[in-house]
């Protein structure tokens, strides 16, 4: 077993001890994030980096207290460091103490305190960290899922778009952090830096937005622990609706997977108190059209925050490629103003969160003109006869090598389809700008695979698999 494995079973076993307390995953991993940001704090003052965390608020304030003290004490640290803004602010804010225990508090301080976590290499910190995450986002009732997006298909994602040193890269929806860290790494590893780039890469490079205050410390920890941001400096993530206004700043870059949900929502209580929830569409001056659809809106958005020639890969659900009234517009304006040059279909059964049925559009921003920037669009159709579990088979990376080698990211302008009438099971091809405008409502929910399972029943994947997919089918029905 790894140092970091052995790490992230140690606290993760405790874990189970604080459930009987009631503590949830999500909560388990958040009081973990507060400690370990001070008892790091506490470690690089032993070296004579400067902190911004007052004494009276650090590790050493608290190591030593013990029972109703140490809660107390606990309460008011939390309290006191959500305050202001910058990245310290950002981890703490609206912080509080689930562990009601004081005698289990004490022992989560001492599992903390007994590891040099200054010691442990970049690498082996984020890798216990990124272990925490995914343990939480594998807790179906932690509802954790929706903010981790399969590490696999980031992986991909990131290989096909190529970030570069200098690049600016955002994630309008970035929950944990996993594509602006696969970003990050994949620029860090894939070139010979100089001080100034590393620097920029570091400390101006990733933006990122999230309106949730706890999976949004929870991707600051995350970056934090990569060596990104500065813990006296500003936020790379910002905790806010990032639909809510026009974006002021654009970027070379944009990798995301926004939330599931379809609808933009607002939930009130009537005079007789019953909760009612009412769609809310969302409307900017800048957008093409105004809908409730959040998918939509998102896809927008991340068109108004590319630079002219900025590139972007977007998970959506299918209601994108094919839903009509606002979702033609998008299309109709996509292919006008951008090159929607590929679409990844994406099988069932690779998210934590249940029957999601998803594509990754890749897009281009282009400069206005009469004539549609998008020409033709390529498929990679990695759903029909594809059957992935999160525990039995899940997604590897592997997986979408023949996709990352199709795509041609050295230079996408070469591509060489692998379906033709002489081998029709080829997963690869194009379709023209003419071809999508013909089709009701330039539909782009394309298929043009053969569905063994219909036709064979010697085909049909394993009973285990079958059992899998029917309830990730009812759960998306009941969502």
């Amino acid at each position: 077993m790894s140092q970091s494995s052995a790490i992230v079973q140690r606290l993760w076993n405790y874990c189970t001890v604080l459930r009987d307390d009631g503590l949830s995953y999500g909560d388990y991993v958040e009081q973990l994030t507060y400690l370990l940001f001070l008892k790091m704090d506490s470690e690089r003052r032993k070296i004579g980096d400067p902190s911004t965390i007052p004494d009276e608020y650090s590790w050493a304030s608290l190591v030593n207290l013990d029972g109703g003290d140490l809660e107390s004490h606990y309460r008011k640290i939390l309290q006191e460091l959500g305050q202001g803004r910058g990245l310290i602010p950002t981890i703490f804010r609206k912080a509080q103490n689930r562990v009601q225990d004081p005698a289990k508090l004490r022992r989560l301080v001492t599992l903390i305190d007994g590891e040099n976590w200054h010691r442990l290499n970049v690498d082996v910190k984020a890798d216990i960290y990124e272990g925490l995450l995914e343990k939480n986002a594998q807790d179906v009732k932690s509802g954790a899922g929706q903010y981790f997006t399969p590490r696999p298909l980031i992986q991909a994602m990131v290989d096909v778009m190529v970030p570069q040193p200098g690049d600016t890269i955002c994630d309008p929806a970035c929950g944990t952090g996993g594509f602006l860290l696969a970003a990050y790494e994949h620029v860090g590893q894939n070139n010979q830096l100089d001080r100034d780039q590393w620097l920029h890469l570091r400390k101006e490079a990733l933006h990122g937005w999230e309106i949730v205050d706890n999976t949004a410390r929870l991707c600051v920890m995350n970056l934090y622990l990569h060596g990104i941001g500065h813990e006296n400096g500003h936020s790379p993530i910002h905790v806010d609706d990032a639909l809510a206004n026009k974006p002021s700043t654009t970027y070379d870059m944009v990798l995301t997977n926004p939330p599931f949900g379809k609808k933009s929502s607002v939930t009130y209580i009537t005079e007789e108190g019953e909760v009612k929830r009412e769609a809310q569409t969302v409307v900017r001056d800048d957008f093409w059209t105004s809908t409730s659809n959040k998918q939509l809106n998102f896809v927008q958005h991340v068109h108004k925050l590319l630079k002219q020639h900025g590139k972007a890969a977007v998970v959506v659900p299918d209601n994108v490629l094919f839903e009509g009234g606002a979702g033609e517009t998008v299309r109709r304006k996509l292919l006008q103003e951008s090159d929607l040059h590929t679409i990844l279909r994406l099988p069932t059964g690779i998210f934590y969160a249940q029957g999601v049925k998803a594509n990754v559009l890749f897009f281009d921003r282009k400069p206005g003109r009469e004539r549609p920037w998008t020409e033709k669009i390529w498929f990679y159709d990695y759903r029909t006869n594809i059957h992935h579990t999160l525990k039995q088979n899940p997604l590897a990376r592997a997986d979408l090598d023949e996709f990352v080698a199709c795509f041609n990211p050295a230079n996408r302008h070469e591509r060489a389809a692998t379906w033709s009438e002489e081998t029709p099971e080829g997963r690869w091809r194009a379709y023209t700008l003419d071809d999508i405008l013909a089709r009701d409502k330039v539909n782009l929910d394309i298929f043009w695979l053969r569905d063994e399972s219909l036709e064979d029943t010697e085909n049909l994947p394993d009973p285990d698999i079958i059992a899998v997919e029917i309830v990730e089918e009812l759960e998306a029905a009941l969502e």
